[in-house]
């Protein structure tokens, strides 16, 4: 007898979600790239181009993933899939990104073998009378050297010929055992693989039965991490030199922002903190309630983010400031960001801390959690998402568990590699080429294209709304449609004219195979996007308008599935979604924008070149009456004004993009006063035909657009 296919899984309560998502967005990177990044562009400036990246491209990305996922109850692939057809590609693409995103359980590895380390009597990366340590190795948490050697500590911190500190050496011969190059791979460290499995089994035990096993386990791996950076964060503000620390980590240097490189890196941080074009959102949404209030979720949990980086900084910088004033150097001699802060600098600081085993164990428990829950949500991505392509297979007893089992032995097997002498160097070659902003990117660029252009950001937005009875801001439109597509498509040019070759931290190059195989990693995901698109077009049958207008609608099982649920069917067919959204309470009284994005975003796609019709309604209340839609099959209401008739008569030749935008803005805002009906080429791309829209008198006032049918019809 056929065992009964089960049904998707729901967070049990909100508090899952939000503590997932929390656990998922705030990571490493708070801890080790952002006081780095803050200290290094100017200080406290830094935190303006921040802000205003996390307001044009963090905040609308993170509530446009989170809500697509919600809106379609689907996973990465799927809900591109149900969205727009002919984006399905950036489901793709993610997954390739989070294949090899897990190349960071290698870090959890490292923080685990610390950990272990952590609880003897002295702490080993303390001193020099190791059997790994040099004759070069110098103690520098001892205050006796620093007294006799103060004079001379600055030359020899920074010289690398005469001597490393006991932290230093740990790292690079006790922990990696650090080869020449990648092309020597060396022996495996059977302590760190073993290590990497305890990893893999607590991410696989993490998740195992989906979000009923996760919900639980976040509640430990989302709070925790909280409680031990306050601790630390207390500890480090009583230390003495801990003023200067934090004074270096926020003093503000204007002159810094006229530096290109600081917006850049400051949009970058956002890219990476945020969890933005990973679709770690759009799954962990795709486990909530239709009703949830994601919109009011994103933007708290934006705000938790930021937040948590910014008090991340003062506990690190507290304590580098409290090491600095010890040693007598100045505190930029000891500033360090990424595995060089987590595994150097800090555990040296450490070791200088009364009860030093206390502090060493609490920060990297901390970071443990802080990995983990990034890592297990990236696997519960792909996971997931292959159960949604799959679901007569996929969603049968213990089904999940054996192919999640499979997937974390054969990513346990491939990762030994990074367990070997040479294994660092593997894993920089990933991290730089496999896991960079570019792959990022360009998700993030197509998911903009997808959202504001092919399925229309006003349609979105009804999405949105009816989902959580809040209608988004028209700033969230704004960036959809050209504030944030623009910010990706200059820092991914930005990238490629900046592109420095990889090096290894002792200023080694790569051989150019290693090069040549880093590129071929980063394209894989992002040529995925268009070349999905370009295999859609040829299997689609049509016109390649027809082929465009059919991919970039939303697919007809939606609307089903959406009815099936006791939720509107905005996506089905039969419904024309831009005079109004129907809802459970009835229907909209405001009447929604007439919004053809497919005819524009085909022309973008096609790069004709050609002119576009507008033609230019002013709807207002006091000269119109909006009814309620009649049930069945009769046509909308009709809206009619004085100035509408006027207006409708003049045809614009070519709207520039950003008059457009502050002119849908400005009208969005004024509510209930007016509105401005954009009809945008609906009877082709070609000038004269746009113009049939607009150029007669009464045809004009009374001509409607259908979405994707291209005709204008007299009612």
């Amino acid at each position: 007898m056929e065992k009964k296919v089960e049904k998707r899984a729901q967070w049990r309560n909100k508090r899952e979600y939000v503590l997932a998502v929390a656990g998922n967005v705030v990571g490493l990177g708070n801890v080790w790239r952002f006081p780095y990044l803050c200290y290094k562009n100017g200080g406290g400036v830094f935190l303006l181009p921040y802000c205003v990246f996390a307001v044009l491209c963090g905040a609308p990305l993170f509530l446009l993933e989170t809500a697509v996922g919600q809106f379609t109850q689907e996973a990465t692939v799927t809900c591109w899939r149900k969205i727009c057809p002919l984006a399905q590609g950036i489901g793709y693409s993610i997954i390739v990104i989070q294949l090899f995103s897990t190349v960071y359980m290698i870090i959890l590895a490292w923080s685990l073998f610390y950990l272990i380390y952590s609880f003897r009597a002295q702490l080993p990366w303390a001193s020099c009378d190791n059997d790994w340590n040099t004759d070069r190795c110098v103690e520098l948490s001892s205050l006796n050297w620093t007294a006799g050697h103060n004079g001379n500590l600055t030359a020899n911190w920074t010289s690398e010929t005469l001597t490393s500190s006991s932290a230093s050496e740990f790292w690079e011969r006790r922990v990696l055992s650090m080869s020449g190059g990648i092309e020597e791979v060396g022996v495996v460290k059977w302590e760190l693989v073993l290590c990497l499995l305890a990893c893999w089994a607590a991410c696989y035990f993490s998740i195992w039965k989906g979000v009923h096993s996760t919900g639980k386990v976040v509640y430990f791996t989302a709070v925790f991490p909280y409680v031990m950076l306050a601790i630390l964060l207390v500890r480090g503000l009583t230390l003495p030199g801990a003023w200067q620390g934090v004074v270096f980590y926020l003093y503000p240097d204007p002159s810094r922002l006229a530096d290109l490189q600081v917006w850049m890196e400051a949009g970058s941080q956002i890219f990476f903190s945020y969890g933005v074009a990973a679709g770690s959102l759009s799954t962990l949404g795709s486990y909530n309630n239709y009703n949830n209030n994601c919109y009011m979720d994103s933007l708290w949990l934006c705000v938790l983010n930021s937040g948590t980086s910014l008090v991340a900084g003062f506990a690190v910088f507290s304590t580098l400031g409290f090491m600095a004033h010890n040693q007598g150097v100045p505190i930029d001699m000891v500033v360090d960001s990424g595995p060089g802060l987590a595994f150097i600098a800090f555990p040296q600081a450490v070791a200088m801390m009364p009860m030093p085993q206390l502090w060493a164990v609490s920060f990297f428990i901390m970071l443990i959690l802080l990995g983990l829950d990034t890592l297990f949500v990236g696997l519960e991505t792909i996971i997931s998402s292959v159960s949604d392509m799959f679901p007569a297979q996929m969603r049968r007893p213990w089904r999940r568990e054996l192919f999640l089992l499979l997937f974390c032995l054969v990513s346990f097997i491939l990762q030994i590699s990074l367990s070997t002498e040479g294994g660092i160097y593997v894993f920089q070659l990933l991290d730089y080429y496999a896991c960079n902003g570019a792959c990022l990117l360009s998700v993030a660029l197509a998911e903009c294209l997808a959202i504001g252009w092919a399925f229309g950001a006003d349609r979105f937005s009804d999405c949105v709304e009816d989902m959580t009875g809040q209608r988004p801001s028209p700033v969230f439109r704004l960036c959809w449609r050209y504030l944030t597509p623009l910010v990706c498509l200059v820092f991914f040019i930005s990238f490629f004219l900046d592109y420095q070759p990889l090096t290894s931290n002792q200023g080694h190059a790569f051989p150019d195979w290693a090069y040549h195989l880093g590129w071929t990693m980063a394209f894989t995901s992002i040529l995925l996007v268009p070349l999905w698109g370009v295999y859609k077009l040829c299997l689609t049958k049509g016109t390649l308008r027809q082929r465009l207008s059919v991919l970039c609608h939303p697919v007809g099982d939606a609307a089903s599935d959406v009815q099936q649920q006791g939720r509107p069917a905005i996506l089905s067919a039969g419904v024309d979604p831009l005079w109004t959204l129907e809802k459970t309470r009835g229907w909209c009284r405001r009447p929604t924008w007439v919004n053809v994005d497919i005819s524009l975003f085909a022309s973008l796609l096609s790069n004709t070149g050609t002119l576009f019709g507008l033609g230019l309604g002013l709807h207002s209340p006091r000269h119109t009456e909006t009814k309620r839609r009649p049930r069945g099959d009769q046509e909308p209401p009709v809206h009619t004004g004085a100035l509408s008739y006027l207006l409708s008569t003049v045809p614009l030749a070519t709207v520039a993009i950003l008059p457009y935008s502050w002119l849908e803005l400005w009208a969005a805002e004024a509510g209930s006063h007016s509105e401005y009906t954009l009809l945008w080429g609906c009877c082709g791309d070609k000038l004269g035909h746009a113009l049939l829209c607009g150029v007669k008198l009464g045809h004009a006032m009374l001509c409607r657009v259908k979405l994707g049918h291209g005709t204008c019809s007299a009612l």
